[in-house]
């Protein structure tokens, strides 16, 4: 795929198909917002790859209204909802209509009506027992098997898009990467890549260098804390507490190399400042190796844990035609056969020949995802050690074009793919849209709980181990 973002105008009557129809003719939709136009009136914007690059489709939201692509394009579904809770656009033929990032008091504005013989509700959160953050679970059930569940996020809903509006790049940076802190590098990579995009400029080697090892540092950390979360959630303590030891001396790595934990900082529009010297860089090289061979060996012991296996095979089971049904990304998708990973295609960074891996049997449970985290915890330990194979010094941008208005960065992080559009105007962010992997993958773990016991729900979501700040943005 080529790096370049093309605007096509899109009238109404033929939004569907232009975005329906994308699957046909070889595309796939990545993202769906409303944003106010030039003259003012809303409209309706879509992400989408095409066989010649990327393309932002805009559709004018004539008296407030767009038809809907939810039900051909139903990875679109909760972009469509969320588009009309923030910005008031109906989507005509989406029903029912029902409130996101809203949070009405009535349950049957929002919830799925389910019925039958001893059907009943149980209510989870938004406040939880561990320290995370708000969430609120509704499961249908009969006994203790799940029907159906209703997600409610957006409980602490920022506005951080609307925050960076009216600000310089390098300060609507900040406001971005606190999306997540877990996504942190990720979300700072997609925004200067989509203003870099925008602004008719490109990295040099030293920065996509620069960026890749942040990127897969924060992959390496986030991929040790989930396989000790889903040790969590069948209560084997040795597997969890082995993990999260990992986690934090790689991110004591991390601090050691960047200054921050969470690498805040470490990320800069318009280049690189990320200087590691070649004494740094072969100590880190080394500490990696170490805790690489360490991983692997926790990793074996888990394999050979009878009680854990039985826990996590066949539990949470996601189809693959489910999970490209909805659009599910990272791990997630690839534990269930789905080899998709925005690595293979990114210019804009640094990996040469790359090829996404997959668990040995991607039957999309639990297992799968499990094991999804442990084989890309040694593709990124491979990158990073060949990343670090000398001194990483700081970089720059080229002028390649002249640019224009719009800028898409795409980067696949920890949990999967994140993009991120960008509006510039007279310097400035007009506007902002950054899409998650977790906002993505969140509709999915509902679908892969479905026929689940009760008490095997809090394990199904730890192998997704979703943000609930980054929907919270």
């Amino acid at each position: 795929m080529t790096d370049a973002l093309s605007l096509t105008a899109v009238p109404p009557g033929l939004w569907r198909e232009t975005i329906g129809g994308l699957g046909r003719r070889g595309g796939l939709p990545l993202s769906l917002f409303a944003a106010a136009g030039p003259d003012g009136f809303p409209e309706v914007r879509c992400l989408a790859e095409t066989g010649d690059g990327l393309m932002l489709a805009v559709c004018p939201a004539l008296d407030g209204a767009v038809p809907s692509v939810a039900d051909v394009v139903p990875a679109l579904h909760w972009d469509e909802r969320e588009a009309r809770d923030l910005h008031g656009v109906v989507f005509t033929g989406h029903w029912p209509h029902r409130p996101l990032v809203h949070h009405p008091a009535d349950l049957a504005e929002w919830t799925t009506p389910v019925t039958g013989d001893d059907v009943h509700q149980v209510a989870v959160g938004p406040i939880h027992a561990g320290v995370i953050e708000s969430g609120h679970f509704r499961f249908h059930c009969v006994g203790e098997r799940i029907l159906h569940i209703d997600v409610r996020l957006f409980h602490t809903h920022r506005g951080l898009e609307h925050a960076a509006e009216g600000l310089a790049p390098d300060e609507a940076l900040p406001v971005v990467r606190r999306a997540c802190g877990a996504c942190a590098v990720a979300n700072s990579v997609a925004f200067a890549d989509a203003v870099e995009q925008a602004t008719g400029r490109f990295p040099d080697d030293a920065t996509r260098r620069a960026r890749t090892v942040l990127v897969e540092l924060e992959r390496v950390y986030n991929h040790a804390n989930d396989i000790g979360a889903m040790c969590a959630g069948v209560g084997l303590a040795p597997g969890a507490m082995v993990f999260a030891h990992a986690k934090e001396r790689a991110q004591r790595i991390i601090h050691d190399l960047t200054g921050h934990r969470f690498m805040f900082g470490a990320v800069a529009v318009g280049g690189s400042g990320l200087s590691i010297g070649a004494d740094a860089a072969a100590g880190a090289r080394g500490a990696l190796a170490a805790l690489g061979r360490d991983m692997a060996a926790a990793w074996r012991a888990l394999l050979f844990d009878a009680s854990l296996r039985d826990r996590v095979a066949g539990a949470g089971v996601l189809p693959h035609d489910e999970a490209l049904r909805l659009g599910v990304v990272g791990p997630a998708a690839r534990a269930s056969g789905v080899g998709r990973d925005l690595r293979e295609d990114a210019p804009r960074l640094w990996y040469p020949g790359f090829r996404a891996v997959l668990p040995a049997e991607p039957v999309g449970d639990v297992a799968a995802r499990m094991e999804a985290r442990a084989v890309e915890l040694a593709q990124s330990l491979a990158l990073l050690d060949d990343l670090l194979a000398g001194a990483v010094t700081p970089g720059s941008v080229t002028t390649v074009d002249s640019g224009g208005r719009h800028g898409a960065g795409r980067v696949e992080s920890a949990r999967g793919g994140t993009t991120c559009v960008v509006e510039l105007e007279a310097g400035t962010v007009r506007r902002v849209h950054l899409r998650t992997a977790s906002y993505a993958n969140w509709p999915a773990v509902a679908r892969a709980a479905t026929g689940a016991i009760l008490p095997d729900f809090p394990l199904v979501n730890k192998s997704f181990e979703l943000c609930y700040a980054c929907v919270d943005r």
